[in-house]
């Protein structure tokens, strides 16, 4: 195992992105006098498990709120971004389950905060979504097509979105994976370095010869099935989309690629089931190019090693968020070892034989 510093390309995408190191945790007696001044909210905060930022749920005994508050080294303008991206959807696509921003008493999105480190941290309240996210549930072949076809519905609003800031450079977009071979070196296991450099191979031989070519445009990020809220009862399914922080300009195809990486696996004897059912419902809304199908597949499993790879680097230098990380991405090795079991070539087969079903 890696001990060595990363090179200088993969320390610049952690720093970036806001994952090089840890920060001292915001007291709540201070969110809780900018919720009074600024918001005039008060209530119960309750803190809760993140990657990067703190995050609070705030009770206030008629509404609940999230609490947002951005980490020392994220850009404010990239906070700027985020918000952004929420209110061209809520404007531009209104009936879109999209988590909304609360405005200040003065008018404005946020408030910033200045810390003793001279640095800026952005706090922003949310309204509460409530529902249950999509990973804690066991979604039916036509539940799965709802939330595709929702990211699809998300990224057609945002086709003509534009941002002073959407050309950040994020260690989750798969544009830089190539560039992050190094951090196989600092995973232990014999077993999930081979897997890795695998994936490697496959995303070099198939995507970087075609990143390009690819059609781009800002994009969610990191549609999860941790920011998915669902209602099995519902018609629609999907009841909320939220946590808009790793938005960001890139290939479109790599947006329900991320999606996928987090379904793929979860039924071992048809491990890319899950993944096909919503890829069919993504289509629905958005028909994925001929030439930029093949390329879904090995996105997904490259991302998907992204996620173990990374989460392994940051456990051991975040440690008080181990418990977090570790605890998304418990199966990732697992399920990236059954994925690759199967030819690429079926899987495409399969994505094409069936992306025009109707659930």
């Amino acid at each position: 195992m890696n001990t060595s510093p990363p090179a200088r390309i993969t320390q610049q995408l952690f720093e970036e992105s806001g994952l090089a190191s840890s920060h001292e945790p915001i007291a709540m007696s201070d969110v809780d006098a900018l919720l009074t001044r600024h918001y005039r909210l008060s209530g119960r905060l309750e803190r809760l498990a993140t990657e990067k930022d703190d995050t609070f749920r705030l009770r206030t005994g008629s509404a609940d709120h999230l609490v947002k508050v951005s980490p020392p080294d994220e850009a404010v303008a990239v906070v700027a971004l985020q918000t952004a991206v929420m209110r061209h959807l809520e404007t531009e696509a209104p009936h879109l389950p999209v988590q909304r921003v609360k405005e200040t008493t003065e008018g404005n999105d946020n408030v910033l905060i200045e810390t003793e480190e001279g640095g800026v941290r952005v706090l922003r309240v949310f309204d509460f979504v409530e529902g249950a996210v999509l990973a804690k549930t066991n979604p039916t072949h036509h539940q799965l097509a709802e939330a595709g076809q929702m990211l699809g519905r998300v990224d057609l609003a945002l086709r003509s979105f534009r941002h002073p800031a959407d050309e950040r450079r994020l260690v989750w977009d798969l544009r830089y994976f190539d560039q992050l071979r190094e951090l196989i070196e600092y995973t232990p296991g014999a077993a999930h370095r081979r897997l890795a450099h695998e994936v490697f191979r496959l995303f070099h031989a198939t995507v970087v010869p075609k990143l390009g070519d690819l059609e781009t445009q800002v994009i969610h990020g990191d549609y999860s099935p941790y920011n998915v809220l669902v209602d099995p009862r519902a018609d629609s399914f999907v009841t909320g989309v939220i946590d808009f922080g790793d938005s960001m300009r890139s290939a479109l195809i790599f947006d329900p690629a991320v999606s996928l990486a987090n379904l793929l696996g979860r039924t071992p004897r048809d491990p890319w089931r899950e993944a096909r059912s919503f890829v069919a419902g993504y289509e629905r809304a958005r028909p994925i190019n001929d030439t930029e199908l093949p390329l879904l597949p090995v996105a997904a499993l490259a991302r998907l090693t992204l996620r173990a790879l990374v989460t392994q680097w940051r456990a051991e230098r975040v440690p008080e968020r181990r418990d977090y990380l570790l605890g998304h991405a418990a199966d990732d090795w697992v399920n990236l070892e059954r994925a690759m079991a199967v030819a690429m070539e079926e899987v495409v087969d399969r994505l094409l034989s069936t992306r025009h079903d109707t659930p």
